[in-house]
């Protein structure tokens, strides 16, 4: 019975976790796509933007994916610690793989989205926004 419960429990995390992804990734995709094509480099953008995103996806995901109930400012060091982790893996796979190896950058950017997607979920659950036993 334990393993069904924290299964379920498990599961619906993730899909919250992905609904305040999607919401808050496809605006800011699509606002990268038309800075990008109109004047920047892509790893101007991402640095400008992430901390944005990040900020804006903290409150959902504080609240509504993963329901914490810990001290904000331990929370809130974590999850910046977290987002750093994320920017290095987004910028580290923009530099990789579009600048030496020559990939689109859309393409980068579009796959970084789910990788960082999944790194920051095991540190959101484990470290950020741990629950309470």
């Amino acid at each position: 019975m334990r393993i069904n419960i924290t299964f379920t429990n498990t599961f619906g995390q993730i899909v919250r976790y992905g609904v305040v992804g999607v919401l808050n990734n496809l605006l800011g995709y699509l606002i990268y796509l038309l800075v990008t094509w109109l004047w920047l480099d892509p790893k101007t953008v991402v640095a400008l933007m992430y901390p944005i995103g990040a900020t804006t996806a903290y409150f959902g995901h504080a609240r509504y994916s993963f329901s914490y109930s810990g001290r904000a400012s331990q929370g809130i060091v974590r999850y910046i610690v977290a987002h750093l982790i994320g920017y290095v893996s987004s910028i580290g796979m923009l530099f990789v793989f579009s600048d030496c190896l020559g990939f689109p950058h859309q393409l980068v950017q579009a796959v970084s989205i789910f990788v960082v997607a999944g790194i920051l979920y095991i540190l959101f659950r484990y470290y950020v926004f741990p629950q309470r036993r």
